[in-house]
């Protein structure tokens, strides 16, 4: 994936994360840890393996916020969306 292209994706799932911290019965701290990279899709001096990171990190909180346990669909992904995550991290 080319990096004009992970940004595109990357600002795609801000906007979903937004959508879900307007939503009363959603627990907004579950996007902590992709705040705490401070690596948004604005930021395009970033690297390539930054904006990816940030995009595991978002997708596990994602797949968190929409799990009812981690055996769903979503638990699933979001434990192999940590997993790459922390390989991306490895790799910064």
């Amino acid at each position: 994936m080319h990096k004009d292209e992970l940004l595109e994706l990357h600002a795609k799932m801000v906007a979903i994360m937004e959508q879900f911290r307007e939503m009363d019965d959603i627990d907004a701290s579950a996007f902590d840890p992709y705040d705490e990279l401070d690596v948004t899709p604005e930021d395009v001096h970033k690297s390539k393996s930054e904006h990816k990171h940030a995009v595991f990190v978002l997708g596990n909180a994602l797949a968190e916020v929409m799990s009812d346990d981690e055996f769903s669909d979503a638990g699933r992904i979001g434990k192999r969306m940590a997993e790459l995550a922390e390989d991306a991290e490895s790799k910064l």
